[in-house]
């Protein structure tokens, strides 16, 4: 009676059930979030074979004209997946054909795709999310946790840039060189050179060999379909997909598309640099082996990364060009004083207030010459550039919808575009331009997923879960160097340009008792910066070996906006690093 088509046949649920199929239901005019006992629906028909107390999934799918009478009267059930559960074929046939269904896959697969002969719903979805990155995976999920239909389109890997060329990959070479450093510094530990080749291959198990197909298993399984292709707007509520073959197919969303295609890295209009063919974070991060010279334009979060990573990792030369005066511009100035000491003390050449002024690269992946201001020219054997990124929402149709062609999409708190009429177009992560970091990004898509679900259902959508406030406090961010760099909320340059009474709290972290022990010659510090009037943290900066796990402890007293005297009570153990918080509040004056 029910079915669906596909590699498993056509099936009543019954049938599936018998096959050793996991049976997912999708239910059609309940609210979102219900869950129907089947046990509880002993006139549901074949939803009741599926045997008491289970439960039945809720989703929405659009049923075919005509059919609704041969559905279950009480809840209008459909079955709309089908998972393999058990080992051996299915006995079911595939309608007139009468092929046998042989699926045997071990995990779970979504068959969303023509659950009826009649019900061309192949290519309708209640949402459907360009780009598969972190921040559409995490669309996707909490949208069909909402209980709605969903559709993920990727030209290249599910997953994204953060699990293939960006920070998966990246801490996956730099923890050696941060262990190497940690190891040094403790009192009767020696350490050999670091293995390159074994380094590379470990970060090449971290991202799966460049395969996606645990992630595309991941979005089958949540369940929503996965469409390989680059997808572009193509009106209100459409998506057009060009497949790697050639072919084209339109998708239409009942509710919202939400564009989560992240960032590209910039190149710099300097002559001969894009001929040069330099490495972006795309390429250092799935380098093959280390140059033995390597240039760094930049001196940014990426810049700092990769650098420590090549050199750290047998680079006998690296050289960053910096234009500013300082490293890690965007944080308190003492940060990138700290770094750029430890990057002195390995033997990193910083040039700061120094810029490319013309490239030069004749042969292919050979020499690079870089001309600068003043003084002879620098040669590499590789020019990795780090300045920025740019939103990836070139040829992404914006035009179609009246938006500019590029650049960021300019969004609400809900993450809905605030640009396009009947707030049906959503943007999170990179392309909205709010924060490029991917927790940030995911925590926009699950905002974005839930009010997108809650809308759709006519439910309330102001709920203070369902509104991304968090930027206005400052994201958290952590650089992976040696020293670690971390922040959370303002700066006091940001602070005081805000208008807020400041006054600030600095620590050293090698006066800290745990500091001290981690290891010989360790340097730190850390600061609060405070509004003097509330007398709440507005931010809080670490630098220091192993400061990364002090970030969260930070977030939650930036975030929560919680006093200073209810911070005392706070207890930090000693002896931990951790008891920097005692000394940050008696350095205000607690």
């Amino acid at each position: 009676m029910f079915g669906a088509a596909g590699n498993v046949g056509r099936h009543t649920v019954a049938e599936a059930l018998s096959c050793g199929h996991e049976v997912t239901a999708v239910v059609r005019d309940l609210p979102a979030g219900v869950v129907a006992r089947a046990g509880d629906a002993a006139d549901t028909g074949d939803v009741a074979r599926l045997g008491a107390g289970q439960d039945v999934v809720i989703s929405a799918v659009r049923l075919a004209p005509g059919r609704e009478g041969e559905l279950v009267r009480a809840t209008g059930a459909l079955l709309a997946g089908v998972a393999g559960t058990g080992a051996r074929p299915c006995p079911a046939r595939t309608g007139p054909t009468g092929e046998p269904c042989t699926r045997r896959a071990p995990g779970r697969e979504s068959l969303v795709r023509g659950l009826l002969p009649e019900a061309d719903v192949s290519d309708e979805f209640d949402v459907i999310v360009i780009g598969a990155g972190p921040a559409g995976e995490n669309v996707v999920d909490r949208a069909v946790r909402g209980g709605l239909t969903a559709a993920v389109v990727e030209p290249r890997l599910a997953g994204g840039e953060c699990s293939y060329w960006a920070c998966v990959p990246s801490k996956a070479l730099l923890r050696p060189v941060d262990l190497a450093a940690e190891v040094a510094r403790v009192p009767g530990l020696s350490l050999g050179p670091v293995d390159a080749g074994k380094v590379l291959a470990h970060r090449d198990e971290a991202v799966s060999h460049y395969d996606d197909a645990g992630q595309v298993r991941w979005i089958e399984d949540v369940p929503a379909e996965f469409v390989r292709g680059r997808g572009r707007l193509d009106g209100a509520r459409r998506v057009r997909v060009s497949a790697p073959d050639g072919s084209e197919r339109v998708l239409t969303a009942r509710h919202a598309v939400v564009l989560a295609t992240g960032s590209t890295a910039a190149v710099p209009p300097v002559p001969g640099l894009l001929e040069a063919a330099p490495w972006t974070s795309h390429e250092v991060t799935a380098a093959t082996s280390v140059p033995e010279r390597l240039a760094v334009i930049g001196g940014g979060v990426v810049a700092c990364e990769m650098a420590q990573a090549m050199h750290g990792l047998g680079a006998r030369q690296t050289t960053l060009l910096v234009r500013g005066d300082r490293l890690l511009p965007r944080m308190e100035p003492f940060a990138g004083e700290l770094l750029a000491e430890s990057f002195a003390d390995s033997g990193i050449d910083v040039r700061m207030r120094t810029s490319a002024v013309r490239v030069e690269r004749p042969e292919p992946g050979g020499k690079v010459t870089v001309h600068l201001p003043e003084g002879p020219p620098l040669e590499a054997d590789e020019l990795l550039v780090a300045t920025g990124r740019t939103p990836a929402t070139a040829h992404l149709g914006l035009e179609t919808v009246g938006l500019p062609g590029q650049g960021t999409v300019e969004v609400d708190d809900s993450m809905r575009a605030t640009g396009v009429e009947d707030g049906w177009l959503y943007a999170v992560g990179d392309v909205n331009g709010r924060a490029l970091l991917t927790h940030m990004g995911k925590y926009q898509a699950r905002v974005c997923g839930d009010v997108i679900a809650a809308r759709a259902r006519g439910r309330r959508d102001d709920l203070p879960a369902m509104r991304a406030s968090a930027s206005a406090y400052g994201p958290p961010q952590v650089v992976f160097t040696d020293p670690q760099i971390c922040a959370v909320g303002r700066t006091e340059a940001a602070a005081r340009a805000a208008g807020f009474p400041v006054r600030v709290a600095e620590y050293d972290l090698s006066s800290v008792t745990g500091a001290y022990l981690l290891g010989d010659g360790y340097r730190g510090r850390a600061k609060m910066v405070v509004d003097e009037e509330r007398r709440v943290p507005l931010g809080m900066t670490f630098a220091g070996p192993g400061t990364a796990e002090l970030l969260h402890s930070a977030t939650i007293a930036v975030t929560g906006e919680v006093p200073l005297d209810r911070l005392w009570h706070a207890v930090p153990s000693f002896p931990t690093v951790s008891e920097v918080w005692l000394r940050l509040l008696e350095a205000y004056g607690l």
